[in-house]
C-alpha cells in the first residue's frame, strides 16, 4: 500500500526471529499506540521526535521500523538512510503484525 520500490522493507511473512534479534526494531507511533501494545524489545521514538533524537539510533546494526500500517516507518525508513543508517520499513505495521497472531508486549 505505501511501498516505494526505492525503500528497502519487509513483510510479516518474511520477518523471520533472526532477523527481529538482530536488528533495532524502532516504532515511530505516536505514545498511546504504543501502550496499546508493540514488538517486544523495540524502542520507541515517535516519527515527530525522530530528527532530534536520531543519535540514538545505532549506526551499526540493521534498523526495522515500525508503524501502525507502514506509512510513517517508511518516511522514518527514508531519513534514517540519509543519515547513514541500514534502515527496512516493516510493510503492514502492527497491523500486519497483529493479523498474523504475533506477539505484542505491553511494557
Amino acid at each position: 500500500m505505501f511501498q516505494n520500490s526505492e525503500i528497502p522493507a519487509v513483510g510479516v511473512a518474511d520477518l523471520d526471529d533472526e532477523l527481529l534479534a538482530e536488528a533495532f526494531v524502532l516504532d515511530v507511533r505516536e505514545p498511546d499506540e504504543w501502550n496499546r501494545g508493540h514488538i517486544e524489545g523495540a524502542t520507541h521514538i515517535p516519527l515527530g521526535q525522530l530528527q532530534e533524537r536520531v543519535g540514538e539510533v545505532p549506526l551499526d546494526q540493521k534498523v526495522l521500523c515500525v508503524c501502525a500500517v507502514g506509512g510513517r516507518s517508511s518516511m522514518a525508513t527514508q531519513f534514517l538512510a540519509s543519515q547513514g543508517r541500514d534502515a527496512v520499513n516493516f510493510e503492514g505495521g502492527m497491523q500486519a503484525w497483529e493479523a498474523a497472531s504475533r506477539p505484542v508486549s505491553l511494557d
